[in-house]
């Protein structure tokens, strides 16, 4: 059966390159029927943080992972100590005394040629004689991350090995360990590094942000995934947006590119605005109410929540990012709307008090209070007045949201109702 293994570091966030790992290991064993494990590295003491853990692990589940099996290093120290004194007793390894008269167990590396065949990157040869002797376990008894990540995937029964190609350099070693210790090699597969627009390592400043970090910017879960997916991987003919189960019956690692994948914002924000069109509006308010509430704009415990799902649907097909509602929707919640001043320098320096009087009179005669007559008013006033709409159009979006853009301007007299309309219109109308 194959067994793949994820296995973090909880001495930081989960970030986008841990996730996309996770993810091509999860979503490998998903194709195989295999088993996805997690592992938490934890042997650095002053570093490991439970804060970390709890990131790491909230984060994975977010994202839909459900591990099988879940092992903490640290829990596991007897286990290399064990392995590395073997070595020893087999002349594989020798002691190192520290000044202070603390041993640290080292290996013997022979030297000799080293092939691997990597499923995504073929064949790669290492020269053992340019590796120097390695440490299994440090003067403090904790094991080396190469030792123990070698034991662990041994005794764990790890088939394939998926991870950043940053950990190429460390295969040689622990092909070395895999051969001493007698224990059965598994496959390995090197994902390429993820690249930052500007063409460098992915950075804070190009989005190496941690996963949870998403979430609280907005964006959702299966967009990330989706989005995670194409950094070195495609569905087939020229599609980007692909769900998860179609995915795994698509995957096969070997399809995997070799070459750096970039991590583009802009891209990520189109891919999450593709599920946010389609997304459950009662799924969105259930992530909006808490930041609508923190703002002052709802209170949590009483509010309308049809007219809330009413101004969601409003505007979800234009959000890149669910938490970009709560600005770009303030006007529908503040008594007053915030005017934005390049908008009003460009739409409200002139005097528009007649034709603002008059939309407003119109507004107010309008047997039926609904969108298709604000509209057929609007088109009335700006016929009889001999002006192009847009003339018009632009200043009254600007005195009723204070934005230059946003939902067709009748929706929002619509939904902003009648008198809050006209009360804002007025107060443009010169006395």
């Amino acid at each position: 059966m194959v067994r793949v293994r994820f296995a973090p570091s909880p001495t930081g966030n989960l970030h986008i390159g841990g996730g996309r790992t996770a993810l091509f290991n999860w979503l490998f064993a998903q194709s195989q029927k295999g088993k996805f494990v997690l592992r938490i590295e934890d042997t650095d003491k002053e570093r490991s943080k439970k804060e970390f853990v709890d990131e790491i692990l909230f984060s994975l589940k977010w994202l839909g992972f459900n591990w099988d099996e879940l092992y903490y290093q640290s829990q596991r120290i007897d286990r290399y100590r064990m392995h590395a004194e073997k070595l020893l007793k087999q002349g594989l390894a020798y002691i190192e005394k520290s000044p202070e008269g603390k041993e640290a167990i080292i290996f013997k590396v022979v030297p000799q040629k080293i092939s691997v065949n990597d499923l995504i990157r073929g064949k790669i040869e290492f020269d053992a004689s340019l590796i120097k002797d390695q440490v299994l376990i440090k003067s403090d008894g904790t094991p080396t991350y190469n030792f123990a990540c070698v034991v662990d995937d041994a005794e764990m029964n790890i088939t394939h090995i998926i991870r950043g190609d940053d950990h190429i350099s460390n295969t040689p070693k622990q092909m070395l360990f895999y051969s001493a210790l007698g224990f059965s090699l598994p496959e390995f597969a090197h994902l390429p590094l993820i690249m930052g627009v500007d063409g460098g390592r992915l950075s804070k400043r190009t989005g190496a942000t941690a996963i949870s970090d998403y979430r609280k910017m907005g964006y959702l879960s299966e967009a990330l995934l989706n989005y995670l997916l194409l950094l070195s991987w495609a569905p087939g003919d020229n599609r980007e947006v692909v769900n998860i189960p179609e995915a795994v019956k698509l995957f096969d690692i070997k399809n995997v590119n070799k070459t750096a994948a970039t991590f583009d914002l802009k891209k990520l924000d189109w891919m999450n605005n593709q599920y946010l069109k389609n997304a459950d509006p009662e799924k969105l308010a259930e992530e909006l109410i808490p930041l609508l509430a923190e703002r002052n704009y709802i209170n949590k415990d009483s509010y309308d929540r049809a007219y809330l799902l009413t101004l969601i649907k409003l505007f979800q097909a234009r959000l890149p990012r669910i938490n970009d509602f709560v600005d770009w929707a303030d006007f529908f919640f503040l008594d007053e709307p915030v005017i934005d001043a390049v908008a009003k320098e460009k739409y409200l320096v002139c005097d528009l008090s007649k034709e603002f009087k008059l939309f407003s009179e119109r507004l107010d005669n309008l047997a039926s209070f609904d969108i298709v007559n604000i509209e057929d008013s609007f088109r009335k006033l700006v016929s009889e007045l001999g002006i192009e709409a847009k003339k018009l159009i632009h200043p009254i979006r600007v005195a009723l949201t204070g934005k230059t853009v946003g939902p067709g301007l009748f929706e929002v007299i619509y939904y902003l109702g009648r008198d809050r309309s006209k009360a804002r219109l007025l107060k443009w109308v010169k006395k």
